[in-house]
C-alpha cells in the first residue's frame, strides 16, 4: 500500500543536507512497513537492527565512532554499507534511547549515510530523556494513519483519486460521482486508516475481518500499557481509555470520565495516552493572532481519538448503521465525522512539524459558543465546522467570526461543494460579511488547495 510519505522520503534521500531521520508516531501505523518498502525500492540494500532483540545494538552505538560501528555491522550482516546505496534502519529504537543521542556522531563524521530511526512509544523517550539530544544533526517525520485519499490509492480507486485532485470550485461536482465517494467515506469510517485494518479488507473485503483486526490492535494498546505506566493503576488507565472515545466532539469533564476519580490522576493518565499517541489533545485557542498556540488554554479541551476506525470500534458501533444511515448525524450523534476531519487536519501539516489542533470555546453565562476547529493556513485564521449531514446551524461560526473579526470559515458537510459571500447573523449583533466555503467530507485532503482558490474568486455576494 502506497503512503504519501515515501514522497517525503525520496525527498529526503535525495536532499544534500538530509539528517538521521526519526519517524515517529504510535503503534501499528505503519512506520516499520513504510521505511522497509522505501528502502527496498530505493537502496540497493537495506541493514535492519532491530534494538528490542539485539541486546547489544544500544551498547555498539553508543561509542563515538561510526566507522567502527559500520565495520562491526558490516561483519554481522555479511553486508557492505556504502554510502548513498545502503539504507541503515534503526527499529524498536525505544528499546535503545541512548542510541538517539549518537546520531550526531553519524551526522558529523559520516553525514552522506542515509538512517532511519523509528519505534515504539517513542514520545515517552521524548519526553522525559536523561542525555543530550542531538539538536540539530537529526530530522523528524510524524506519521499517522492512512487518510482517506491514500485509502481510495489502496482499494484500486485510482481515477475517483484523480477527480478530486483535478477538482476545481468553478466545476459542478458530479451528483453520481458525489454519491459514490460518500458510499467510500462511510466504508472508511468503518475501517479506519490502520494499514491493517485496510489490508483485511483488501484481502477479504469482510468487514468482520477488519473488526477482528481493530479488535487485536486496541488489545495491543491496552497490553502495552505496562511499558509505559508502570508505577500507575493500570485499571483506571484502562477505564480512561476506553471512556475518552465516547467523548469524542466534546469539551473533556474529569466527572464524565470517573465521577469518583481525582483530577490529577485523570489528568495524568490523558497525558499518557497522549504520549502513546493514542489520543491527541485539541486545545482551546482564543485566536486572536498567530500562531495559535501562543494564546491557549490548556485546562479546556476536546480530545481525537487515534483513527476513526479504531474510534467505532471501541464504541461499538453498528457498522450496518453507518452504512445506511440517511443521515450521520444519527450515528453517535456525528462525533464519527468530527474524528474524521480532525485526524485529517491534525496531519495536514509539513511532516517535520509537530502535529497541533485547535478549538475555540467561548465560555459565558447563556451564551456558550464552541467551534470544532481552528486552523491557520499563512495568515489566515480559519473557523472550521463539521455537520454529519447536508445542512445544521453555525450559530458559534458567526459569533467568532464577530468576535476575532474574521471574513472567511469553512465548513464540511455531506452536501456538495459550495462557496456563499454572505452576512453573519447574531442577534443584537451588527453583523459582518464573510466567505462560507463548504466542502464534502471526503475532500478534508484538499483543504489548504480549495481554501485558496476560494479566497480568490471573486465577491458572489448573496445575504441568506
Amino acid at each position: 500500500m502506497k503512503r504519501h510519505a515515501i514522497d517525503i522520503l525520496k525527498e529526503w534521500k535525495n536532499r544534500p543536507d538530509h539528517k538521521p531521520l526519526i519517524v515517529r508516531g504510535a503503534r501499528q501505523v505503519g512506520k516499520s512497513y513504510l521505511v522497509r518498502m522505501f528502502g527496498q525500492k530505493h537502496f540497493d540494500n537495506i541493514i535492519e537492527i532491530n534494538f528490542e532483540t539485539e541486546a547489544w545494538a544500544e551498547d555498539m552505538f553508543a561509542q563515538k565512532k561510526p566507522a567502527d560501528t559500520i565495520a562491526f555491522l558490516e561483519a554481522q550482516y555479511k553486508q557492505r554499507i556504502v554510502v548513498g546505496k545502503t539504507l541503515l534502519f534503526l527499529d524498536e529504537i525505544q528499546a535503545g534511547p541512548k542510541t538517539l543521542a549518537s546520531l550526531r556522531y553519524f551526522y558529523e563524521q559520516m553525514p552522506d549515510l542515509h538512517i532511519i530511526a523509528a519505534g515504539s512509544l517513542l514520545d515517552f523517550v521524548l519526553h522525559d530523556h536523561k542525555f543530550s539530544m542531538p539538536v540539530g544533526r537529526i530530522e523528524y517525520l510524524h506519521l499517522g494513519p492512512m487518510s482517506f485519499e491514500e485509502f481510495l490509492l489502496a482499494t484500486g480507486n485510482e481515477i475517483k483519486l484523480a477527480r478530486l485532485k483535478e477538482f476545481s470550485l468553478k466545476d459542478t461536482l458530479n451528483e453520481a460521482l458525489h454519491k459514490s465517494l460518500m458510499e467510500d467515506f462511510r466504508k472508511y469510517i468503518i475501517i479506519g486508516g490502520m494499514p491493517g485494518s485496510i489490508q483485511a479488507y483488501i484481502d477479504s473485503g469482510s468487514y468482520l475481518d477488519v473488526q477482528r483486526v481493530q479488535e487485536g490492535i486496541l488489545a495491543t494498546y491496552q497490553d502495552d500499557f505496562s511499558k509505559y505506566a508502570g508505577r500507575t493503576d493500570h485499571t483506571l488507565l484502562r477505564k480512561v481509555f476506553s471512556r475518552l472515545p465516547l467523548q469524542v466532539g466534546q469539551k473533556i469533564k474529569y466527572v464524565n470520565i470517573d465521577p469518583h476519580e481525582r483530577s490529577p490522576k485523570l489528568a495524568s493518565d490523558i497525558e499518557r495516552l497522549e504520549l502513546a499517541k493514542l489520543i491527541t489533545r485539541v486545545i482551546h485557542t482564543h485566536a486572536n493572532g498567530i500562531p495559535l498556540g501562543s494564546e491557549t488554554k490548556s485546562r479546556d479541551f476536546r480530545i481525537l481519538f487515534l483513527d476513526v476506525g479504531l474510534l467505532c470500534r471501541a464504541c461499538r458501533l453498528d457498522m450496518t448503521e453507518i452504512l445506511e444511515a440517511e443521515d450521520l448525524l444519527m450515528v453517535n450523534s456525528g462525533a464519527i465525522c468530527e474524528q474524521f476531519i480532525g485526524q485529517h487536519l491534525l496531519y495536514n501539516v509539513p511532516s517535520y512539524q509537530q502535529p497541533e489542533l485547535y478549538c475555540w470555546m467561548r465560555q459565558k453565562t447563556g451564551t456558550n459558543s464552541e467551534v470544532d476547529y481552528v486552523i491557520q493556513l499563512g495568515t489566515k485564521i480559519i473557523p472550521v465546522e463539521v455537520k454529519a449531514g447536508v445542512s445544521g446551524r453555525l450559530k458559534s461560526l458567526h459569533v467568532f467570526l464577530l468576535e476575532k473579526q474574521r471574513d472567511f470559515a469553512l465548513r464540511f458537510n455531506a452536501d456538495i461543494t459550495s462557496v456563499v459571500d454572505t452576512v453573519t447573523a447574531v442577534a443584537s449583533r451588527e453583523s459582518r460579511p464573510f466567505r462560507l466555503l463548504s466542502l464534502p467530507l471526503y475532500m478534508v485532503g484538499q483543504t489548504n488547495r480549495l481554501i485558496k482558490e476560494a479566497s480568490q474568486l471573486p465577491d458572489r455576494r448573496n445575504p441568506e
